[in-house]
């Protein structure tokens, strides 16, 4: 991003640092940038490394940068150092929108309750006192600029990455379990905006087809209905490493997002599509507009209608028979 260049930046996160759209960011501003200082933290608590961050921004004297760039989760900085930013050029990643994450994807929040508007207020007033936006899509930032009410052109697209350092092409032996077996992957945080229950619907319609088997990774609460079968393997966490090696294992990978009555779920991109990609993992992807802003229909991306347990089943079954016959 050359709007960065010869600029003096301090870049702030609530986020640990080496969560991946950090890791990003910083790469592009020391390769972009005059200077770059960053404030954040490692911890594993999260209130604990918004502690450091916030003590640190009290006595920060910021007065010799050109831009401020924060990170994950402006709303958490913006309205409490604003007033330290004047003068500055405030970037922003508006990557998660509270309001929408808590009325819509999570629905832990009415619509149209006070604590909904507070939340949208929050949003609007961080994205308003920004002089450029971060988006992940396209379909998102016209989303953000259109109930937001902002000027669209101050949004910029910046696409997730996954890490090449972990997530790469290779070689590998499935176990004996799997041998002569379609391995069909699936792992995720398991929130509403991924559209599990789609994913377990086709899982609970292909339980006979024993040439299958699938790994679901994830944790998988108590009010999830969970599909049951000795060719479903479910795994609660692994570390980046050990699904890498796991994803290496599968033939098809299951990407989302399903669930269509959902906005973010068609206004973005799942991570894990990045990880497939970065992996050359053939992917079932859920028909949005923001998937088909990166992704085109090939041997490694297929896309299914949203909300549609069939459509995922028959879609697998459709990609292992061509499999079988290409081998």
């Amino acid at each position: 991003m050359r709007f960065f260049k010869d600029k003096k930046v301090l870049f702030i996160t609530t986020k640990n640092l080496d969560y991946i759209r950090n890791s990003q960011e910083i790469d592009i501003l020391k390769e972009d940038a005059k200077s770059l200082d960053v404030i954040g933290y490692e911890d594993k608590s999260y209130p604990k490394r918004l502690m450091k961050v916030y003590k640190d921004l009290l006595f920060k004297d910021v007065s010799g940068y050109d831009v401020i760039f924060i990170g994950f989760a402006p709303q958490l900085i913006v309205p409490l150092f604003n007033f330290k930013f004047k003068g500055k050029v405030v970037v922003i990643d508006f990557f998660i929108s509270v309001y929408d994450t808590m009325v819509h994807d999570r629905k832990k929040v009415n619509d149209g309750t006070f604590p909904a508007k507070m939340m949208k207020w929050l949003d609007m007033a961080c994205i308003r006192s920004a002089k450029i936006v971060m988006s992940d899509t396209n379909a998102h930032g016209d989303y953000f600029a259109r109930d937001f009410k902002v000027n669209r052109n101050k949004i910029k697209t910046l696409y997730l990455k996954a890490d090449e350092k972990i997530y790469y092409p290779r070689e590998s032996v499935k176990p004996d379990k799997l041998k002569d077996k379609f391995v069909v992957l699936y792992f995720g945080s398991v929130l509403p905006v991924q559209g599990v229950k789609y994913i377990m619907g086709a899982m609970d319609m292909l339980k006979n087809e024993k040439d299958i088997y699938f790994y679901f990774i994830g944790p998988v609460s108590d009010d999830i209905e969970k599909a049951e079968s000795d060719n479903i393997e479910y795994i609660h966490w692994l570390s980046q490493e050990e699904l890498a090696e796991c994803i290496s294992y599968a033939d098809l990978c299951l990407a989302g997002h399903f669930d269509v009555s959902i906005g973010k779920a068609r206004r973005t991109i799942p991570g894990k599509a990045y990880i497939y990609e970065m992996m050359r993992k053939p992917m079932i992807l859920g028909d949005s507009r923001a998937n088909r802003e990166l992704f085109k229909e090939d041997d490694y991306h297929y896309f299914v209608e949203m909300s549609n347990s069939t459509a995922i089943a028959y879609k697998i079954l459709e990609i292992k028979s061509n499999c079988l016959t290409n081998r």
